[in-house]
């Protein structure tokens, strides 16, 4: 695990080039405190900082093959590295060392860029070919690994973290007002898009190669979801069987590994499963509150610890805690993300990296594979509904005055607003906005009450300049699926967990544990258990069922039952309290801060913000979405003329290894 960073010019680099990608690296230590490698060779740089997991001693990076024409830097974790290792061995080529990310030059050896459809894991890497002067970029099929880039007319910058490229003082920090205007409806910015302008993200299960001669660029999607075929064996034992399989590889480490215990049903069943595969004595760490919260799961938690025979830690939140680290755990996110859960996850990595912990487990994905969220297989039966409507050319209205009660949805607060009579009109607006949609806009995040207020409320807070700059279906455009399509639960699988999974829990679960310089590990992202899920739904569709229904009877053989048939609760911390503390402590910096300075928000729309309730009622979501990104603007925009201030900069090592 590591941060990375580069650049390819179409030209021999200067040492201003040089310079810029020291820079990038110092800027990203906290994701690698054990070490740190570059390569230049003409045209290109490589730079990365290392956390050492596998070979603490041997696997310093960049990684070469025999005879030093390959040069790699990555950054992530290959689960099957042993097995692809024994692979290639028995094809003569021969390792340096026992690095688990060795692999991806012996592979891409022997299978060229098709290295990638090898590799069971999490990752984001740099290959350059000294022979065919062509840089290789690619992301893992999930995107747990990011990766960001600035493509000039002549160079390209590529880094692990956005604060990387704003580092090398090439990127003017300059709000995109798409991404701004997204990131208010959905609470994050979708990829590609991110904030910054002259900034995007290499999609996931992406290639992207820049021959260096030509200066031709190429990028394709080496994997697609949906592609899998229809499996028609026992959903239940198929599950089982991926579950056991990654639940062996996913605790393959030479550091000692922990797991972000919660107490529900995703969690449990990672430490379930790993907790007896593990070679050494795993550790648990558990969140709750000092405030009183009827949802704090450390009782719960710390019974199932007991029952695996963990040792368990844990760690309590306060509002005055949340407050203090607001603006840092900002800076840390790297991407502006409004998600009250993150503290929680905060504060849990830095305990885990405190107790000695260097790799972590945790259960996002879960309810995004397995309909862990109602309002998800809502949409895939209104989108159902649409369809079929649209085919008949006939509506009917009575369909959507049964949309679904708010209880399924989010704790933000909205059953008062639709006792208010708010469910009337939003079942004559679904209905009158889906006779006039495209038949390929599937019902999706405008079921959610936050994309709903941000609908009709946001508009009201940006200036005449930014709304001039808006298309208006733009933030329709993420949940348009172009034909032909398949059938509409693989396509509501397949959109939460390129959106809400990818861009909300996978990054800044990645982003908060790596600044605590901890490794997360996430079992229910492994493709081939992704895979296996979307096979089988393609034969046998499971939205209709009880939430979780296949993952319940596939753990009932290895989790207790006490667990399997607990409520699902979630991280619901004391929102009222935790909202008017940071509120209290940083809401009038949007009164008159950089929003407002960069005409996005009007200054009497960013006042009214500032108290923290706004819309009155709504659990302040687009409030605390303004002082998010209010506060991560300040952060990064710092960046961009702070560049020097990280101590002396290391010599880039000249041409291939010896």
């Amino acid at each position: 695990m590591c941060g990375i960073a580069g650049i390819i010019a179409a030209e021999p680099l200067t040492p201003d080039h040089l310079s810029r990608v020291v820079d990038m690296s110092a800027v990203m230590v906290h994701r690698g405190p054990d070490g740190q490698g570059s390569f230049h060779d003409g045209p290109v740089a490589l730079t990365m900082r290392r956390l050492s997991v596998i070979d603490l001693h041997g696997g310093q990076q960049p990684l070469f093959n025999e005879d030093g024409s390959l040069a790699l830097i990555v950054n992530g974790e290959i689960y099957n590295h042993v097995e692809l290792r024994d692979q290639l061995r028995s094809k003569g080529h021969r390792f340096r060392s026992g690095s688990d990310c060795e692999v991806i030059v012996h592979l891409y050896e022997q299978y060229g860029l098709d290295c990638v459809k090898h590799l069971r894991g999490m990752f984001a890497f740099a290959l350059w070919d000294a022979r065919l002067q062509r840089l290789m970029l690619a992301r893992d099929r999930m995107g747990e690994k990011p990766l960001y880039l600035h493509i000039g007319p002549r160079e390209i910058y590529f880094a692990s973290e956005l604060k990387g490229l704003l580092a090398a003082g090439c990127v003017p920090f300059a709000l995109d007002p798409t991404a701004v205007n997204l990131y208010f409806h959905y609470g994050y910015v979708p990829e590609p898009m991110t904030p910054i302008q002259a900034v995007h993200k290499l999609p996931a299960a992406h290639i992207l190669t820049i021959d260096a001669h030509s200066w031709e660029q190429k990028q394709w999607c080496y994997w697609h979801m949906e592609d899998v075929p229809a499996r028609t064996d026992n959903p239940v034992e198929a599950i089982r069987h991926e579950l056991e399989t990654i639940s062996s590889l996913i605790v393959r480490s030479d550091v000692p590994i922990g797991i972000a215990l919660s107490g529900g049903l995703d969690s449990s069943a990672i430490a379930a499963m790993t907790s007896h595969r593990y070679p050494g004595v795993m550790q648990a760490f558990t969140v709750g509150y000092r405030e009183e919260s009827p949802f704090d799961e450390r009782n719960a938690a710390k019974a199932l610890a007991k029952h695996l025979n963990m040792p368990v830690h844990e760690v309590e939140l306060c509002a005055d805690d949340v407050a203090i680290s607001f603006p840092e755990l900002t800076y840390w996110l790297d991407d502006p993300i409004a998600d009250i859960s993150a503290f929680g996850y905060y504060a849990v990595m830095k305990a885990a990296k405190s107790h000695g912990v260097s790799v972590m487990l945790q259960g996002h994905g879960g309810d995004e594979l397995f309909w862990g969220y109602p309002w998800v297989q809502e949409a895939v039966t209104q989108t159902t509904r649409k369809l079929r409507g649209q085919a008949s050319g006939s509506f009917n209205f009575h369909d959507y005055l049964t949309l679904k009660s708010p209880d399924y949805w989010s704790p933000w607060g909205v059953k008062e607003w639709l006792r208010s009579g708010a469910g009337l009109r939003s079942a004559w607006e679904a209905y009158s906005r889906d006779r006039s949609t495209p038949n390929e806009q599937v019902v999706f995040y405008d079921l959610t009450p936050d994309f709903q207020l941000a609908r009709k409320g946001v508009g009201n807070l940006y200036t005449k300049t930014f709304l001039d700059q808006l298309q208006e279906t733009a933030v329709y455009d993420v949940f348009r699926i172009p034909f032909p399509r398949p059938s509409v639960d693989i396509v509501l699988t397949q959109l939460i967990c390129k959106t809400y999974l990818q861009e909300n829990g996978i990054a800044q679960g990645d982003r908060l544990s790596m600044a605590s310089s901890v490794e997360l590990r996430l079992p229910f992202v492994d493709y081939r258990l992704v895979e296996t899920v979307i096979g089988l739904r393609k034969a046998s569709s499971d939205h209709t069922l009880p939430p979780k229904a296949w993952l319940r009877q596939a753990l009932s053989t290895m989790v207790p039952e006490w667990v399997l048939n607990r409520p699902k609760r979630g991280f619901t911390p004391p929102l009222n309290e935790w909202h008017k503390a940071i509120f209290t402590a940083h809401g009038a910096t949007l009164g008159d801060g950089f929003l407002v300075d960069a005409g996005v928000l009007r200054p009497s729309s960013a006042r009214e913000l500032s108290n923290g309730f706004y819309p009155a009622g709504a659990g302040a979501p687009l409030s605390f979405k303004a002082l998010t990104l209010e506060l991560w603007s300040r952060k990064l925009a710092a960046v961009t003329t702070q560049s020097q201030r990280f101590g002396p900069r290391t010599q880039l090592e000249q041409g291939k290894a010896a």
